[in-house]
């Protein structure tokens, strides 16, 4: 297996994969959980999340890599917990349910963060 592709580190575009693959199942559960006002304006503040990180990023001088990690992180922890439903954080009694996802989406930040600047 090549270590990169056309100068991009092969773990790079696996984390870019991913980030688009979890960006697109949250979208997807979004679409199906909710609707009316509420499925427009989750919709848009979704599709509204990964430019408003790269740029944040490019505001502050840093790379888009870490927050790449923190967004395919945290939307893969959001579809495992809630089961593609992410209304579920809002209901009553989701405390629990969004405490797993924070704890899961750490955990992954770390993982991934080691796997791709380590490689």
């Amino acid at each position: 297996m090549p270590e990169s592709f056309n100068g991009v580190p092969v773990a790079v575009l696996v984390l870019w994969l991913l980030a688009a693959a979890g960006w697109c199942a949250v979208a997807a559960g979004l679409r199906r959980g909710l609707s009316g006002f509420v499925r427009r304006t989750a919709l848009l503040a979704h599709a509204l999340t990964a430019p408003g990180v790269l740029l944040y990023c490019s505001v502050l001088g840093y790379g888009s890599l870490h927050g790449t990690i923190a967004l395919a992180a945290e939307w893969w922890a959001l579809v495992a917990v809630t089961g593609l439903r992410p209304e579920r954080l809002l209901r009553a009694g989701s405390l629990p349910r969004l405490t797993a996802w924070s704890l899961l989406a750490a955990i992954g930040v770390a993982a991934a963060t080691g796997a791709v600047t380590h490689g």
